[in-house]
């Protein structure tokens, strides 16, 4: 990397008006060839990269490897003894930290801003490189104080927080193996993750920041401690708000009290063979039970850069804000590990995009110089009901992008983005992706050379990727016939295994799909004449109407598309004649109110949009849908609740009253019935 290449930002600001010509020319070229004909319209850039990886897979990943610094290369790429677990660049020693941090000091970019921290309170908070890498040696030392060893797992439970990102980083320096937990999660779900990981320390603070409130988290702590037997020793509390804490004798200390521990230790990076883990991360909960996927040094790190590069085109001078949650993979991945891999400018922001109010989006950007944004369908949706004017009143020419995973992005909410709000000025870049696989799989490879946009699809496979639609019984599926997305082969970025459950592994991803050995998304997809990838939801969310098979992702796509919807959540419920009919959960836009008339339109929108065999049997209009702390619709919760059934886990849930608030509208809804 050259050292032209490390613009750092003073303060806070950089001038990113070169290319926006550009830019302009691209959107309009992609618009024009939306409705792209046949495959070979994909530039010859991609279909090379995609060659490469086919005709000599070791190849190409041994060569995409080299994107790492190695302690030590490799003595093979790749080796599957199945029912064992694959491994990835075998003997070869690197790891993430130094990575992340030491290898830009060491080549002189140790004054580049690294990491700029943010609040909904307006606090900031920048390190540089050099900067960064001497707090986290210190932390690294106070981790061996503290007895951590090579393999010990630690939680942390905190906000985003620059202290939260230092022990993440410090504990893969050392070898330890983090499990960062949400700190929005109650005390059943934090305790859950503890006992299984067999953490032996809890890092947590005093609060985090969520629309004007201090909402306390040490008092969660000891209450998942107190929940069952687990192996914590200690739990240390980073006190920000200076108030009384209770702390338990031997166990508890502060922050500095830690720091301390470190006086006589070294914070020195500790070698790591590729397949040793990095972290542990749980699934994001819209299954009925969290799975705690391993995520290693070496293949992830390649995947991640690779990734980086081709789809994100990461680059040192990005000022890069992904708004997710470190308590997420997108936050591992695109907060943390990437965007520091790569030398990149990366801003944690801690608080909800739409507080102190909606213009809070938009302010960010302009105050530090944006340039490429990472967010969820949802904060898409959720912008969109304050309509474009918060958005539009502050600068957004640093932007050169933006990308969007989490859920399908819906092609109101895409359009919204790109026309209204954005201009066509910079793309909006759709992509799919989950906790197991590490960083994105399908994409626009916007790094590379970006295909025509068709809004709504996550477009095609990274390279290395190799995908097929089938059915639940192993037939492929024919283009535009819905099914399950497999990927064939394993990859440097998805999970070998489960933390202690290595057999459901191989059961829940493996084993599937009768007579066919490749991995099982869990998603419904059709791949249309082009090849690109269209989503329909989870496997367990596709509706079966009258013999059609209808993803609830196209029925909420529909539904946004009248200007009274903020959001819908849609689910199916058996019917005698049909055998299913769709059951929808409205949010509707401030201004609006539920009316027959309403409700009316929004049937004949669906009916537009996916022709009559989109049979709704009711509209539930309600203030909130139940979704999961990274945004996700829990359409599981809304189908127990049609069906008068416990929802199971929701642990992970956002707000727990969104399942009384959708119970009170299905009742509200029979009850009318009764009475017509």
């Amino acid at each position: 990397m050259r050292a032209a290449c490390y613009g750092g930002i003073a303060p806070f600001r950089q001038q990113h008006h070169r290319g926006t010509h550009t830019q302009q020319q691209l959107v309009a070229r992609l618009q024009r060839s939306r409705t792209m004909q046949n495959v070979d319209l994909i530039n010859p850039i991609v279909r090379r990269k995609m060659a490469a990886a086919r005709e000599r897979p070791e190849h190409f990943w041994a060569q995409e490897a080299r994107r790492l610094h190695w302690f030590r290369l490799w003595d093979k790429v790749f080796e599957w003894n199945y029912p064992e677990r694959y491994r990835w660049f075998i003997g070869g020693e690197t790891n993430l930290c130094y990575n992340a941090l030491d290898r830009h000091v060491e080549q002189g970019h140790g004054g580049h801003t690294a990491l700029i921290y943010a609040n909904e309170r307006g606090e900031q908070r920048l390190f540089t490189y050099a900067h960064l890498l001497h707090h986290v040696e210190r932390v690294a030392a106070a981790l061996r104080g503290m007895g951590v060893q090579k393999g010990d797992r630690l939680t942390i439970y905190m906000p985003v927080c620059p202290e939260a990102i230092m022990l993440m980083l410090a504990a893969v320096r050392i070898g330890a193996i983090h499990v960062v937990v949400f700190a929005g999660f109650g005390a059943k779900a934090l305790a859950s993750r503890i006992q299984a990981s067999g953490a032996k320390l809890v890092f947590t603070a005093d609060v985090t920041y969520r629309k004007g409130r201090d909402i306390a988290l040490k008092g969660i702590v000891d209450d998942a401690l107190a929940l069952g037997e687990h192996q914590v020793e200690h739990v240390v509390v980073l006190n920000r708000t200076g108030m009384d804490l209770p702390m338990q004798a031997g166990r508890d200390l502060t922050w500095d009290e830690f720091l301390a521990r470190g006086e006589e230790q070294s914070g020195a990076v500790q070698p790591m063979e590729a397949n040793e883990p990095a972290f542990i991360m749980a699934t994001s909960g819209t299954t009925a039970r969290p799975k705690l996927t391993v995520h290693c040094h070496g293949g992830y790190g390649v995947w991640i850069l690779s990734t980086g590069d081709w789809l994100f085109k990461l680059r040192p001078s990005d000022v890069w804000w992904a708004t997710s949650d470190i308590g997420w993979i997108v936050g591992h991945s695109y907060i943390v590990y990437a965007p520091l891999m790569v030398g990149a400018t990366t801003i944690a922001y801690e608080g909800a995009l739409d507080y102190p109010g909606p213009e809070m989006f938009g302010s960010l950007i302009e105050t530090f110089g944006i340039t490429g944004i990472f967010t969820a369908p949802t904060a898409v949706r959720m912008l969109m009901s304050y309509g474009t004017g918060p958005a539009r009143r502050h600068n957004l020419s640093s932007l050169q992008r933006i990308v969007c995973a989490g859920e399908p992005l819906n092609a109101p909410a895409w359009e919204w983005l790109q026309k209204h709000v954005l201009l066509d000025r910079v793309p909006v870049i759709d992509h799919w992706w989950q906790t197991e696989t590490g960083g994105p799989v399908i994409g626009n490879p916007y790094g590379l050379n970006m295909v025509p946009i068709k809004p709504g699809s996550a477009a095609l496979p990274m390279p290395g990727i190799e995908i097929e639609v089938m059915t639940l019984e192993g037939q492929p599926c024919a283009p535009n016939e819905k099914g399950i997305l497999t990927i064939k082969h394993p990859f440097p970025g998805l999970t070998s295994t489960l933390w202690g459950e290595h057999d459901r592994y191989n059961r829940d991803y493996w084993e599937r799909i009768p007579g066919q050995r490749v991995y099982f998304t869990g998603d419904a997809a059709h791949l249309d004449e082009d090849g690109y990838v269209w989503f329909a939801g989870r496997a367990d969310e596709v509706v079966n109407v009258a013999g059609h098979r209808i993803g609830t992702i196209e029925v909420e796509t529909a539904l946004l598309t009248h200007p009274a919807v903020a959001e819908a959540g849609v689910t199916g419920r058996p019917d005698e004649v049909r055998g299913e009919v769709l059951s929808a959960f409205v949010v509707l836009k401030p201004g609006h109110t539920p009316s027959p008339e309403l409700e009316q339109e929004l049937r004949q929108a669906v009916r537009q949009s996916l022709g009559p065999v989109a049979v709704i049997g009711e509209i539930n209009f309600v203030n909130m849908l139940p979704k999961t702390r990274s945004g996700k619709i829990m359409r599981r919760v809304l189908k127990a609740v049609i069906l008068d059934k416990d929802p199971g886990d929701i642990t992970t849930i956002e707000e727990e009253g969104s399942v009384e608030e959708a119970r009170a509208a299905w009742r509200t809804m029979k009850e009318a019935r009764r009475t017509e």
